[in-house]
């Protein structure tokens, strides 16, 4: 038991020095749509933590499957989140009604 724990610890621990220097890699311009692009992913994530969290037997397994749909959840939202506003900055604006100087009116 001991032994498979810590081969989990190991690979837990190398993804997350992997994932930090993938995206450190990453020009800043393009962290937007990595993040838009990673939501699919984190939607496969969502649907198999509550998948996990249905066939949960004890009540360690609930509350952390219960803690995997939440943050889950929070992950996709905010990545749509992201992206809308990403998207917002892209869309053309409306022009701008011209301010009417009181010269130009008597004139």
């Amino acid at each position: 038991m001991g032994n498979v724990l810590l081969q989990y610890a190991t690979v837990l621990v190398l993804s997350i020095f992997v994932g930090i220097e993938i995206i450190a890699k990453v020009p800043s311009i393009l962290h937007t749509p990595l993040m838009s692009g990673s939501n699919a992913i984190h939607g496969v994530i969502l649907v198999g933590s509550m998948l996990i969290l249905g066939s949960a037997t004890t009540n360690l397994e609930e509350v952390l499957g219960f803690l995997a749909v939440i943050l889950g959840t929070l992950n996709v939202v905010g990545g749509f989140v992201v992206t809308d506003r990403m998207l917002e900055m892209f869309k053309a604006r409306a022009p701008q009604p011209r301010k009417v100087e009181a010269e130009e009116v008597t004139s």
